[in-house]
């Protein structure tokens, strides 16, 4: 084996390890393989591999020992401690410039400290979110690379040759930016699938619950829809799951416990708002919607115990369906925003260099919300890289200006018909705030200094000037 001259090694057979090691293979790439039991090597190399370039490797030292130099070696392990251990076995083995990879959904914290700790030793490091499930990995994911930018030359054939393609057979793969970058990214798009799926939940039940409509009728939808400026994955996946049936005849959806899992990634985004002050209330009402769904029992026994309305629908079906379709559509530009506001302020708290055009790209193939509407994205930053919110590009805001009185009518509906649709009810609530010219916050700021004397600004002040007021006044 010590003659063995492969182009990249690749440590963990799970589905997207074995999945990515065989897309590899099939772009003329020769891959070391090696996991921590041997049956997944012997499986891989038997059984799925088709061009004989796949060479699996049981014993670590003789692994690292087959890849060219600058070594390659991408690890697709569970995120967290089974990472730094993989890190700190291979070390020994490893020569002055070589890089590691990580390819698993890494918390950017972790991608940033990586980063530094190998670079201080002479190794390189990049943080790569791969998007797009046990497919996407097998036929062209989403790659969003960061870490150490010296690494990316060595990688970039690779990775782009791989990657998904769009229009023009463009690579649904870039270096994003510096260590954590690329997990940070990938993180924010898990949000904003959060958000896309929520959204479509509450579309799909509104019809159910309100309309009253079919699994047939509703699949027939989201079907028409998915031929329309709501074009996507999720739209798509969504109206063959409507239509798919169960052994006995009865729709598979039907038999499906409501209550929703969750991988951490949606709490993480929602988390790092919180911590760099961005409002990203959509993706937060959908991980929060998540929880809620988890508490089946309680919310059987609430809905024995408390009521709400009990109406019947009997407007015009074929408006309310254009009225979803609106607030779909608008909340979905509300999902995007605060996604990309997020990454605007991280950037800045980082120092990152971020193509937010080029994010975009990265995401119209491949990935879980890869989808027609990302390529507007991409024209607006295009057009104004230095973009503040995605509502103020010309095409989104005549866009949702367009849709926002369907969108208020189906947040009405919902409401008084008792249906929950918090994604929906949030954004539009997002927006408003965000075209307010004047808040309530004003009274906020009094409440904190009449019980906490934390002073406020004035509006015929200057800015910075802070002022305090003893509220109590005698009569």
């Amino acid at each position: 084996m010590n003659n063995v001259n492969t182009d990249i090694g690749l440590i963990g057979l799970g589905v997207m390890g074995s999945s990515l090691a065989l897309n590899m293979e099939s772009h003329g790439f020769t891959v070391a393989v090696h996991n921590r039991t041997a049956p997944q090597i012997d499986n891989l190399i038997n059984n799925r591999s088709k061009f004989n370039k796949i060479i699996g490797f049981e014993d670590l030292k003789e692994f690292v020992s087959s890849i060219k130099k600058p070594r390659k070696i991408m690890l697709m392990v569970v995120a967290g401690s089974v990472v730094d251990d993989y890190i700190k076995k291979l070390i020994p083995l490893i020569d002055q410039g070589d890089i590691i990879i990580d390819g698993g959904n890494s918390h950017y914290p972790d991608s940033i400290r990586r980063t530094k700790e190998l670079e201080a030793q002479g190794f390189q490091f990049i943080g790569a979110g791969v998007s797009g499930g046990e497919e996407g990995a097998l036929k062209g994911p989403s790659i969003m690379p960061g870490g150490s930018v010296s690494a990316w030359p060595e990688v970039r054939g690779i990775f782009q040759a791989i990657s998904a393609k769009v229009e023009g057979n463009e690579p649904c793969c870039d270096w994003i930016g510096e260590d954590g970058s690329g997990h940070f990214v990938k993180m924010v798009h898990n949000g904003i699938e959060y958000g896309d799926m929520q959204l479509i939940c509450e579309a799909y039940q509104i019809m159910r619950d309100v309309l009253g409509m079919s699994n047939d009728e509703m699949h027939q939808v989201f079907k028409k829809w998915n031929e329309s400026e709501l074009d996507s994955y999720l739209i798509e996946i969504t109206a063959d799951i409507l239509k798919f049936k169960d052994k006995d005849g009865t729709y598979l959806v039907d038999n499906i416990l409501d209550t929703a899992g969750q991988k951490g990634t949606g709490k993480w985004t929602a988390t790092v708002a919180l911590e760099l002050g961005t409002p990203l209330t959509l993706i937060g009402e959908a991980v929060f919607s998540r929880y809620l769904s988890s508490i089946k029992q309680e919310r059987v026994k609430a809905s024995k115990l408390l009521s709400g309305p009990s109406l019947t629908f009997e407007g015009d079906k074929v408006q309310v369906l254009n009225d979803i379709h609106d607030a779909l559509y608008a909340s979905k530009i509300v999902s995007y925003a605060q996604g990309y506001a997020l990454l605007t302020k991280a950037a800045s708290e980082f120092n990152w260099n971020l193509n937010y055009g080029g994010i975009a790209l990265m995401w119209r193939g491949g990935c879980i919300i890869r989808s027609t509407f990302l390529t507007k994205i991409k024209d607006a930053y295009d057009t104004n890289s230095e973009l503040e919110n995605l509502l103020l590009d010309p095409f989104f805001k005549d866009k949702i200006n367009k849709s926002q009185d369907g969108w208020r009518r189906v947040c009405s509906l919902a409401i008084s018909h008792g249906v929950p649709i918090p994604a929906m009810t949030s954004s539009l609530s997002y927006f408003d705030g965000y075209r307010a010219k004047r808040l309530p916050a004003n009274l906020l700021q009094a409440q904190r200094d009449y019980f906490g004397a934390h002073t406020y600004e004035r509006l015929d002040g200057n800015k910075g000037e802070f002022f305090h007021t003893e509220w109590i006044q005698s009569d």
